[in-house]
């Protein structure tokens, strides 16, 4: 995911993929990753997507339990976002994505425009 690192993306990967909030250990144990990751690695970085507004978390005893704080619908939008905005070129990019997109996704695009307010 655009702005987070790759072990970033891929915790919050388990995040999004586990409906119900969860322990540092669960998130350990489902990471697929080429090497072993120490538990204190996997809480470290749950610890920065907690400040980084990423995950929420809750006390359950003496551990937290974690979730992610957006979907990764809205993190991908946001991502999109940061993207044109960086581009220099914002326009340029809008009309190239436009140019891009397939007749399934023009009609989806369509009916967002429509429902959104306009700004005066």
């Amino acid at each position: 995911m655009f702005g987070l690192g790759d072990l970033e993306s891929a915790v919050m990967d388990v995040l999004w993929n586990t409906p119900e909030p969860v322990k540092v250990r669960a998130v350990l144990e489902q990471l697929n990753t080429p090497k072993q990751l120490a538990y204190t690695t996997v809480m470290t970085v749950l610890d920065n997507l907690h400040r980084k507004g990423w995950v929420e978390r809750q006390l359950d005893g003496r551990a937290y339990l974690y979730q992610p704080a957006i979907g990764r619908e809205e993190a991908a939008a946001r991502a999109l976002r940061d993207i044109v905005n960086s581009s220099g070129n914002p326009e340029g990019v809008l009309l190239h994505f436009a140019q891009s997109v397939s007749e399934e996704e023009v009609d989806v695009l369509r009916k967002g425009l429509r429902r959104k307010p306009r700004r005066r």
